[in-house]
């Protein structure tokens, strides 16, 4: 036991390579679906004839996933709890994999009626609970194989795959985009969700390498006969869950805003060719992939907490420059409202998962980050695209609903992480913040 105890130098940065890539493989697979859900599904899994109603089914069964992400974080989130973070990542990983390749099998409404939409939603919740148990143990296995001085940045690698998976995802939508539309809705679209299946044996045989973290080795032996941890940390700290959830809610949601929204609100709202969303969206996901590793290092040197209330507050202000630039439809004004968000949304993604780590003491610390986390997904992920479709539809050619929106998830990140860096909060936030391996 005492050689996985050991952290050669090696481990941390082939923990965080491993984490970033696992990440990467499950965000392509869930942006694969939240980027055909915009474009592709309301034409081929439900009844034509009413545009609006297509799209708000197919984005329907985008949300379902979000709903069902709570229940992987509890269910993975005890397991890694008291199994260890490694073996509970490759369970992740195959479930997403394999969930994916079967959507790209699945039938269309035309050729099997209602029966398919019905099993794009079991496959979607069974993708939801993937990502519900891969997201906290990615953020684990990277942080806790590092120094204390260094926790923000390893904890960020995780975050890189959000990008990195949505600029994949963009360039096989974009690979497939230019085929005419009756071969994209037969087969094109099935291509990049097939190709999940070789991206899977990749990252399973990269986490291979990565040993169990220092930090649960050191609790294995008092937590292996526990109790479920996730009903320990809904019974012993709501109000910490809640307060931790909420203080995510912007980094959840602006992705969803800026690219599975974005996507529907400029092809079916302005009118504005596909391909050209997806070039801005793409570029600003590199932009998004650049600042992140920058900015959870400069976390690291100004303080975490200080850092992630500053990007959230400057965060209330970009949609009130987003939606107008957005709106003169031309490459260069869509990619720098763009730009604009991604540039400071990026910035708090990137250190909010250190952040959330270092609230919570490492025997629960899986559990709790994930269920924080993915019942903040849930509302804020999941209902983002509804909710923007819906404003669009009853306030067209408005944008400030749509920006107000925006903004709001932004001012509830802030006022979330400002009540937790008070001195005078109750003792379950000290006690768990003085149990971290971080302070």
């Amino acid at each position: 036991m005492a050689s996985t105890i050991q952290k050669p130098g090696a481990q941390p940065a082939r923990a965080a390579i491993g984490a970033f890539v696992g990440t990467t493989i499950e965000w392509y697979d869930f942006y694969i679906f939240a980027t055909a859900a915009s474009l592709v599904f309301g034409h081929v899994f439900f009844p034509q004839g009413n545009v609006f109603l297509a799209t708000l089914g197919s984005l329907g069964t985008f949300a379902v996933g979000f709903f069902a992400r709570p229940l992987g974080a509890a269910l993975f989130g005890s397991l890694g709890d008291r199994a260890g973070r490694k073996n509970i990542l490759a369970i992740t990983l195959l479930l997403m994999g394999g969930s994916t390749v079967l959507i790209g099998c699945l039938p269309s409404y035309a050729s099997a009626g209602v029966a398919a939409p019905i099993l794009l939603v079991l496959l979607r919740i069974v993708q939801g609970i993937a990502v519900g148990g891969e997201w906290g143990g990615a953020v684990l296995l990277s942080s806790e194989h590092s120094d204390a001085k260094r926790k923000t940045f390893f904890a960020s690698f995780p975050q890189l795959g959000s990008p990195a998976g949505m600029i994949l995802s963009i360039l096989a939508i974009r690979a497939i985009s230019s085929l005419p539309s009756d071969a994209m809705y037969s087969w094109g679209w099935r291509l990049p969700f097939l190709a999940s299946a070789l991206l899977m044996i990749v990252g399973l045989v990269i986490r291979h390498g990565v040993h169990e973290t220092p930090d649960f080795e050191a609790v294995r032996a008092k937590v292996a006969n526990r109790p479920p941890s996730a009903l320990e940390v809904i019974r012993k700290m709501p109000r910490l869950l809640l307060l931790v959830a909420g203080a995510n809610t912007v980094g959840i949601s602006s992705a969803y805003f800026l690219v599975v929204f974005m996507l529907t609100y400029t092809t079916q709202y302005l009118h504005i060719p596909r391909t050209v969303i997806l070039d801005c969206v793409f570029a600003s996901t590199c932009l998004q992939l650049c600042v992140n590793p920058i900015a959870a290092w400069l976390a690291d040197k100004v303080g975490v907490a200080r850092f992630v209330l500053t990007t959230s507050l400057i965060t209330c202000v970009t949609p009130f420059l987003l939606y107008p630039l957005v709106n003169q439809a031309t490459s260069a004004s869509i990619f720098t409202g763009l730009a604009i968000c991604v540039f400071f949304g990026a910035a708090f993604y990137a250190a909010i998962a250190g952040f959330s780590a270092s609230q919570f003491p490492t025997e629960y610390r899986y559990s709790a980050i994930s269920i924080s986390y993915q019942g903040c997904g849930a509302i804020a992920g999941g209902l983002t695209p509804i909710l923007g479709t819906i404003l669009a539809e009853h306030f067209p050619g408005n944008w400030v609903p749509l920006a107000i929106a925006y903004s709001a998830t932004a001012a509830i990140s802030a006022g979330c992480i400002g009540i937790l860096m008070r001195r005078d909060s109750p003792v379950v936030f000290k006690t768990a913040a003085a149990s971290t391996v971080s302070d």
